[in-house]
């Protein structure tokens, strides 16, 4: 088929995906089919020819290992280190928070400010000291619970639940079967003895 009828076949066509490469090539795709065309000129152009030959599944997969790849190589943000927040409430603790002085209570000045510079100081190194020497070691410990705790719930509880699921759904097939068979008869019939019973209220004077 030339390539002007796959074209033109594309473009007579509802369910078309089209995508812009860029300003000089665009792509259009239908029942597995693929054409690029040149926007400038117009000209066919073969999937080989972009991107030094490669195919577009290729291309794909080539895009796919990059994301696997920058997912575990990212950079990490230096600035914001808790972009959840998830203990912006908990520890996020200032002098302010801690020491207090209401009116009418109040120490010198200088005692004020050096108070403030020591906590605020011995707490910032203090936490970078511990941080340093119990960092790494810690997070080592945690990255092993966690891993531990995904390979249980992948490997262990997840299987149970589906087992348990399915076992369950037997039996409520089961249950099901047996209210129908013997349980919905037994009160029918009871309701229809007792729907001929009529109640009657009389008021004698």
């Amino acid at each position: 088929m030339h390539p002007s009828n796959v074209l033109l076949k594309i473009r007579e066509t509802k369910d078309i995906s089209v995508c812009i490469i860029n300003k000089h090539y665009i792509v259009a795709a239908y029942k597995g089919f693929v054409a690029i065309a040149q926007l400038q000129s117009m000209h066919y152009k073969t999937p080989y020819s972009l991107n030094g030959g490669l195919s577009m599944a290729d291309q794909y997969n080539t895009n796919e290992e990059k994301i696997l790849r920058d997912s575990n190589t990212k950079e990490i943000d230096l600035i914001n280190r808790d972009p959840k927040q998830i203990n912006e409430d908990v520890v996020k603790v200032d002098f302010e928070d801690v020491i207090a002085e209401p009116d009418g209570t109040h120490s010198l000045d200088g005692v004020w400010k050096a108070s403030y510079t020591t906590f605020t100081v011995s707490k910032y190194w203090c936490y970078r000291l511990l941080s340093a020497v119990f960092g790494i070691p810690v997070s080592l410990l945690w990255g092993f619970l966690f891993a531990c705790i995904s390979f249980c719930h992948i490997w262990a509880v997840m299987p149970c639940i589906k087992s348990y699921l399915i076992e369950t759904q037997c039996l409520s097939r089961v249950y099901s079967l047996c209210i129908h068979t013997f349980c919905d008869p037994l009160f029918e019939a009871i309701g229809k003895v007792f729907s001929s019973v009529r109640v009657v209220l009389r008021k004698e004077v």
